[in-house]
């Protein structure tokens, strides 16, 4: 298996799937900073309830382009942590996903920048991985004729 740059994949806008007991997976946007997957969530998501009673987590980042035969693979386990929600690293994180214009943002993601989190209830989920694994399973394309 060839390898890949794991930090330039993390660094693009890819979607995450964040599995905790249940067993229950769900697609989650994340920012890779300080070694460690950050995830928002807060009241009107179930994580914070199945993350408290077990903080056992999954996640897999992949993408797979079936025009250029590119797919890579990125698994990472360990406990998941949540901690108060920090307005920088927000922003930095829907910056990403959502471009630098917050204006054209849906309401929901503003709010989490321009509220307190006591009143949005929000918080950050930290996923420090115990492993990580990362497989570039790409293949040939021929050419078409």
């Amino acid at each position: 298996m060839a390898e890949f740059d794991v930090e330039a994949f993390l660094a693009r806008p890819l979607t995450g799937r964040l599995a905790t007991t249940g067993p229950t997976v769900r697609p989650v946007w994340f920012l890779w900073e300080d070694a460690a997957f950050w995830v928002i969530t807060g009241p009107w998501a179930v994580l914070p309830r199945r993350v408290r009673a077990d903080p056992a987590v999954a996640l897999v980042v992949d993408e797979c382009d079936l025009a250029t035969g590119t797919v890579r693979q990125l698994f990472a386990r360990g406990r998941a942590e949540l901690l108060p929600f920090d307005v920088p690293r927000g922003r930095r994180k829907l910056t990403r996903y959502l471009g630098g214009d917050e204006g054209r943002w849906d309401v929901r993601f503003r709010r989490l920048l321009h509220e307190h989190p006591d009143d949005t209830g929000v918080r950050w989920l930290r996923l420090r991985p115990a492993s990580m694994t990362a497989k570039d399973l790409s293949y040939d394309v021929p050419p078409s004729r």
